[in-house]
């Protein structure tokens, strides 16, 4: 892992995302990508272009004032960290930084339970989650400043699993968490399973990645909705990251019908991992 984008907009809660990709980039020599989306709003982009250009100086050189005093903190030194101010119009523009600069993971900060908001005002954040093709963390609260000890990768053990299983293994690996569990949420209706097709499933999906159940943790549990499932496990079990797969736009029907992986980042009180199917 060499490069960590961290989206800002001057807050004490992005402050926690980048005091938690400072923790990882001293530990592992990567760089700190420090993005500030500087947002063109409608009236300016309809004004004459002198006024336009009056603007955008103005605005560049406000935000590399506050960069200069964001990033004079102590717990940098001996970081390498890069400034970036990128103006748009969307912040799903975000994720077109993150592959422009060939990022390998996106920090960003949230309320928690209660749903993003100051930072990202709830559906930016989301609008990363669902369109970012590099993986995404989000931390909830004080920042992370200590390795990660037990996650929980929720899966339905079907093909398309096997690729986000695959990457959440590598960077589980460069965070030195040794200890995964493969999460299946067995819930009432259509989607339930028999204890039967589980095992084929899992059987299969094991065999493809080369491995066997004895050397990997696997849990199932039943509940009303694979939310609450996933959300339960990661509290009963002790976990202290959550990872989950995600569609984006594309949609998957068999499993992250609708919003899941958003709803889990929304709701969740533990960090989470999102990681593009």
């Amino acid at each position: 892992m060499k490069k960590i984008i961290v989206p800002v907009d001057f807050t004490l809660h992005s402050e926690n995302a980048l005091r938690t990709a400072s923790f990882f980039a001293k530990k592992y020599k990567a760089e700190i990508l420090v993005v500030h989306m500087l947002e063109i709003n409608t009236p300016v982009i309809s004004s004459s272009p002198s006024y336009v250009h009056e603007q955008t100086v103005f605005e560049l050189k406000l935000t590399e004032k506050k960069f200069g005093e964001y990033l004079d903190k102590p717990y940098l030194k001996d970081v390498k960290v890069t400034p970036i101010i990128k103006h748009y119009k969307s912040f799903s523009d975000l994720h077109r930084t993150a592959e422009e600069e060939k990022a390998d993971l996106i920090i960003l900060s949230s309320h928690g339970a209660t749903g993003i908001k100051e930072m990202f005002f709830g559906s930016n954040a989301e609008v990363v989650v669902r369109n970012s093709t590099v993986p995404v963390l989000v931390i909830k609260g004080l920042p992370i400043d200590e390795a990660f000890k037990k996650a929980v990768f929720a899966c339905d053990f079907s093909n398309d699993f096997i690729e986000p299983f695959k990457k959440a293994r590598e960077i589980l690996a460069f965070f030195e968490c040794d200890e995964m569990h493969l999460l299946y949420v067995n819930t009432p209706g259509a989607k339930f399973r028999t204890t039967k097709d589980k095992k084929e499933r899992i059987d299969t999906f094991l065999k493809k990645l080369g491995t066997t159940s004895k050397e990997v943790n696997i849990a199932e549990v039943a509940d009303f909705s694979i939310e609450e499932g996933i959300l339960e496990f990661a509290k009963t079990n002790e976990s202290d990251l959550i990872i989950m797969p995600t569609h984006g736009k594309h949609g998957i029907e068999h499993f992250f019908e609708g919003s899941i992986a958003e709803d889990v980042v929304n709701h969740a009180v533990l960090p989470v991992l999102t990681v593009k199917m």
